[in-house]
This record gives C-alpha cells, sequence and structure tokens, in this order.
C-alpha cells in the first residue's frame, strides 16, 4: 500500500499552537515545544543583560546592535525562534514592521536545555550554517558552559572555545566587553 505523502508545515499552523508552545518549522516539519524552563530562561536572560548593556545599549560597551529574545525568523522556508539573536545595526538600521524578522542574524545563542539540545545542535546548527549566521553559541544551564564558534568556509563550525566555571567570556563577536561565566547561573 502505497503511503500518503507528508504535507509540509505551513506558518499558519504555528497559529494553531497552544500559547504555552513555542513552534518552529525545521525542514517542513512542524516543531512545538513548552516554553522554556526557569533554568534556561534565567541563563538566557541573564545572558541578555550582558551583552545587551554594552552592545544593544552601548552602555559601558560600543554599542552597534540590536540584541533581541526568541525573535521569530523566518528564511528559506524554515521558521526558527532562538533563544537570542543579534544584528549589526548596519545590517539591520530599522526593526522590521513584520512580526518576523528576513534577514539572517549575525549572532545566534541557543540556551539548550535536555529536552531541546539534539534539535539545536542537529538540525538548528546546520541551518544556521546555511543561512550565512557568522557567530554562534550554545549555552548549558546544566553544566554550565559556553561553546562559541565562528562560522568557517564552506558552511562549516568552527569550535572556539568552551567557557566554563567562573572563566571570564570575550567571545566574538563580543569579545571587546568580556563578563563571568557565573553571571548566568543563579
Amino acid at each position: 500500500m502505497a503511503q500518503a505523502a507528508r504535507r509540509l508545515a505551513t506558518y499558519e499552523d504555528l497559529f494553531d499552537l497552544p500559547e504555552t508552545m513555542i513552534g518552529q518549522i525545521i525542514n517542513g516539519q512542524l516543531i512545538a515545544m513548552p516554553r522554556p524552563a526557569p533554568k534556561h530562561a534565567s541563563a538566557s536572560s541573564n545572558l541578555g543583560y550582558e551583552v545587551g548593556n554594552p552592545f544593544h545599549r552601548g552602555r559601558g560597551g560600543p554599542g552597534g546592535w540590536r540584541i533581541l529574545d526568541e525573535p521569530e525568523i523566518h528564511l528559506r522556508g524554515d521558521i526558527l525562534v532562538p533563544d537570542l539573536a543579534g544584528w549589526r545595526r548596519e545590517r539591520m538600521p530599522q526593526l522590521p514592521n513584520t512580526a518576523y524578522f528576513e534577514l539572517a542574524p549575525d549572532w545566534i545563542c541557543e540556551v539548550l536545555s535536555p529536552s531541546t539540545g539534539r534539535l539545536d545542535r542537529a538540525d538548528k546548527m546546520p541551518l544556521y550554517a546555511t543561512w550565512g549566521v557568522a557567530h554562534l553559541w550554545l549555552v548549558d544551564p546544566e553544566t554550565q558552559v559556553l561553546e562559541s564558534y565562528e562560522l568557517i568556509e564552506n558552511g562549516h563550525w568552527l569550535l572556539l572555545k568552551v567557557y566554563q566555571q567562573e572563566e571570564q567570556v570575550n567571545a566574538p563577536p563580543f569579545a571587546a566587553v568580556g563578563f563571568s561565566l557565573a553571571n548566568l547561573w543563579e
């Protein structure tokens, strides 16, 4: 018996999800997950403060960035919602009038959890490389580690450094103003 063709998910499918879920479309498939757990949300918020003040606001740092929490990004048929993303202001001088972004970020951070770690690494990292995102950070609140990656030729990620414990994070593209990794944890 012939197997029915799998229907590709659409943007409208995201509207049918409960408000307690985050929906993404990856390679045509709808992926739904619950809102982040407190450790995850806290690490993401704390990182937003650490890079947001000096780079988004220019307080104690060079400014020149737009750093946003959970932006919805639409590119090449995929709809992804990273935990944090940043665009250099010269690439995105104005925010779009839509509810989503159609310009790939210059930096993305995914905060890993037991339920999202495989998805973030195996599915989203390759898409971010395809989109040309220059810098990627993975933050793991359970192991208290931050991994810093840079996109190199042929769409491959180069692991620049793994930060742990109370190390000072001076990772591209935010190396100009560092912070203690311990600031991300409760």
